[in-house]
């Protein structure tokens, strides 16, 4: 079997050179409509004292060791969004990030150790407006690439097309004929033997020791997310609120939250809050989920008490990650994210 050649390999880099330049492109069209919509480029330092505190979220460790050789435990953060807060704290109003972020224990064709995430916030703007924003944006990388369909995996969208919206309660009647917010309370409280009997009745596995975000995420993965993003882009909003640690809930019903995510092609490619700044709240959300992760992977990360501090001071805004990319692949018509990096990380062990 013949040794695949590394990516620096000049034949390698002729193959991938014309989507590296329509990133490129991409990525500068995307700054020059972010400059037309008055927002102001923000830089993020990547090393944080808290790497964000989402239960399956694995980050990756180091320390800063001071001139007294005294160390201080850090990370690399896994979203700008902690820096991005203390900003709107601050004074800005409209702001965005385009630049590398770190997640642990993923890669794949769709994951990568190192990535770049596209993160913007519009203060006392509505969560809805970022519907729209991420729907230009979908428009642009396709124009840049001169698309007019994107492709994956035998699905295809029209990236020009108006998203469907969808809940998420839509979307487990329709694709799983299951009741979703009959599983949960009127402050988001969880019933997890109420959804895994609906599970259970759809003909899906379900193991004694499911919690109800087990089930949750189970269904999404097998029977939702699949299906979402074909013919054109799906904006799959309305969260339970366990389901959206940082979000407020939707005004009049307290069961779900305003939190959205955007698909196309069965592809994940952004994740979008109305933002919560109840630092209370946020805190017993955090806590709960580091009591989870530790119960799950025997780990937890600390609270960043500057942001708590910094949250009760933020004004109401929304905020959207993208997966950048992602995004980029979809438009190159790529297999997979390492076809769009200018460096991919080694796997190799260096000798």
């Amino acid at each position: 079997m013949t040794e695949a050649s590394p990516w620096w390999a000049p034949h390698v880099h002729a193959d991938r050179r014309p989507r590296l330049i329509l990133r490129n492109r991409i990525r500068a069209a995307f700054r020059d409509w972010f400059e037309a919509e008055d927002f102001v480029e923000v830089e993020c330092a990547g090393l944080q004292v808290s790497p964000g505190n989402e239960t399956h979220l694995a980050a990756f460790a180091t320390e800063a060791i001071g001139p007294d050789g005294a160390r201080q435990p850090l990370y690399l953060h896994t979203s700008p969004e902690f820096s991005c807060k203390k900003l709107l704290a601050a004074g800005e109003r409209r702001i965005f990030s385009l630049g590398p972020v770190w997640r642990n224990r993923e890669r794949g064709a769709l994951h990568h150790p190192e990535f770049t995430m596209l993160e913007w916030y519009r203060a006392e703007e509505s969560y809805e407006r970022l519907m729209r924003d991420a729907a230009d944006l979908l428009a642009i990388a396709a124009e840049k690439a001169g698309a007019t369909r994107f492709q994956f995996r035998g699905r295809e969208a029209d990236p020009f097309a108006d998203p469907e919206r969808l809940t998420v309660a839509e979307a487990f009647a329709r694709h799983a004929g299951i009741d979703l917010l009959a599983s949960v309370g009127p402050g988001g409280e969880t019933d997890r033997d109420a959804l895994h009997a609906a599970v259970a009745a759809a003909g899906m596995r379900t193991a004694p020791d499911d919690r109800w975000t087990d089930l949750f995420s189970r269904v999404m993965v097998e029977k939702i997310e699949p299906r979402l993003g074909e013919g054109r882009a799906t904006i799959l909003c309305e969260y339970p609120i366990p389901e959206a640690a940082l979000a407020r809930p939707k005004p009049g019903d307290g069961r779900v939250a305003e939190r959205f995510e955007l698909y196309c092609c069965g592809v994940e490619l952004a994740n979008a809050f109305g933002e919560l700044t109840d630092a209370a709240e946020q805190r017993r959300r955090f806590s709960a989920d580091m009591d989870e992760k530790e119960r799950i992977y025997g780990e937890r990360y600390p609270l960043d008490e500057d942001f708590l501090a910094a949250l009760g001071r933020m004004p109401e805004a929304s905020g959207i990650a993208l997966g950048f990319d992602r995004l980029v692949m979809l438009a190159a018509g790529a297999r997979r994210l390492e076809d769009v990096l200018w460096t991919p990380v080694a796997e190799a062990p260096i000798s």
